[in-house]
């Protein structure tokens, strides 16, 4: 008997927050383009269901103590912990941003 190794993801309110406001951000311009990102940001973050180790470790000790793993997609980072069978999905930010005070 095969044992799953699906993973449960779940978005923390805040992560939820950033994905609006990233959808809002973009829909200023185009709002189609606006879904298609959104829509390709919840797939990458859905793989993760199946490969929890997509996203590397980040370089930052503080980070990294911490048990993040860091997916990128484009300009924006996907920071997330494994958690038993759970990933939590802490924070969508663009790479450009200040991350000291986000995390």
């Amino acid at each position: 008997m095969l044992k799953s190794k699906l993973f449960i993801i779940r978005y923390l309110p805040i992560a939820q927050k950033d994905l609006i406001n990233i959808f809002d951000w973009i829909a200023k311009d185009s709002p189609i383009r606006s879904l298609r990102f959104v829509e390709k940001l919840d797939k990458r973050i859905g793989a993760l269901s199946q490969s929890s180790q997509l996203g590397r470790i980040p370089r930052n000790q503080k980070l990294k103590e911490y048990g993040y793993r860091v997916l990128i997609l484009d300009s924006y980072l996907i920071f997330y912990i494994i958690r038993n069978k759970t990933i939590q999905i802490h924070r969508v930010v663009h790479a450009s941003r200040n991350l000291d005070h986000l995390i």
